[in-house]
């Protein structure tokens, strides 16, 4: 396949991934999503480690457009959704971090102990909760 039609494929599903879960977390208990989350894999694929970087890439670029507005929650539970459609066996995360007087909350997703989706101040965050495994 031509680099164009892959980008474009990956460009594609990310978009789907994060308006499903952005309806999810809208229309469906927190309890049912993250129930989902936490099943394991059907099928462990070891060997697609060019598909975490492009589902990071993708997950980001349609992400960050100003149209879909689409914060960390969403975006991880797309790319936590993508990898496992993929094999990959991942864990979202949820943390929270001080900042002052105020909490705030982050969710990211990590491949072994690699973040896919996440900050570059992603370290000062305590990890609240984490669902599914990524014992590749």
């Amino acid at each position: 396949m031509k680099l164009k039609t892959i980008r474009r494929m990956y460009l594609r599903e990310a978009f789907i991934s994060i308006i499903l879960a952005r309806l999810a977390m809208r229309f469906i208990r927190p309890a049912r999503v993250f129930s989902w989350a936490n099943r394991p894999l059907r099928h462990i694929n070891r060997f697609t480690l060019d598909d975490v970087d492009w589902i990071l890439w993708s997950v980001e670029s349609v992400g960050a457009k100003p149209w879909m507005n689409a914060l960390c929650l969403p975006r991880a539970l797309a790319a936590h959704a993508m990898l496992r459609r993929r094999g990959i066996a991942s864990r979202l995360c949820l943390g929270v971090a001080r900042e002052g007087r105020d909490l705030t909350a982050h969710a990211w997703v990590e491949v072994d102990e690699n973040k896919v989706v996440s900050d570059p101040d992603i370290d000062h965050f305590k990890r609240l909760a984490e669902f599914g495994g990524a014992t590749v």
